[in-house]
């Protein structure tokens, strides 16, 4: 039996609206960095727990072997640990995703504050409209 248990209340999905304001930007960079954080964290519990669990299913496979039991049961135990093993393979290179998206999300913010926000500054600190990003671009 597994000890994962599901958890509610993971990272909030960032709005997918057409806010492109500097804090708005700012905020779903946050968000998109914070849950993939928490998925690099959850997802290598889910990987040691597999990885464990096909290091049981061959050390069973070996007991039901040693026990002369039907040689179906060795092998079906056998195919157990081999599609764990093979599923933890492919957990690690999800986890790595998620390492690396983690990282990109953090950079993307960095870059972004560092480019937009003086501009930011200047713009909220005005009493007077500013025209809207793209205004100067037709």
């Amino acid at each position: 039996m597994s000890d994962l248990t599901p958890r509610t209340g993971g990272g909030a999905a960032a709005q997918t609206d057409g806010d492109n304001r500097y804090k708005a930007v700012q905020n779903k960079l946050k968000t998109l960095s914070n849950a993939m954080d928490m998925a690099e964290g959850e997802l290598e519990t889910l990987l040691r727990g597999m990885r464990l669990n096909a290091r049981r299913a061959e050390g069973l496979a070996v007991d039901i072997a040693n026990a002369e039991l039907d040689r179906k049961f060795v092998e079906m135990t056998n195919q157990v640990s081999v599609a764990l093993g093979g599923a933890a393979v492919e957990m690690r290179k999800l986890h790595e995703t998620a390492q690396e998206v983690s990282a990109l999300a953090h950079d993307t913010r960095r870059t972004h504050a560092r480019l937009y926000e003086g501009l930011d500054a200047v713009r909220s600190g005005r009493k007077e409209r500013t025209p809207k990003p793209g205004f100067f671009a037709h």
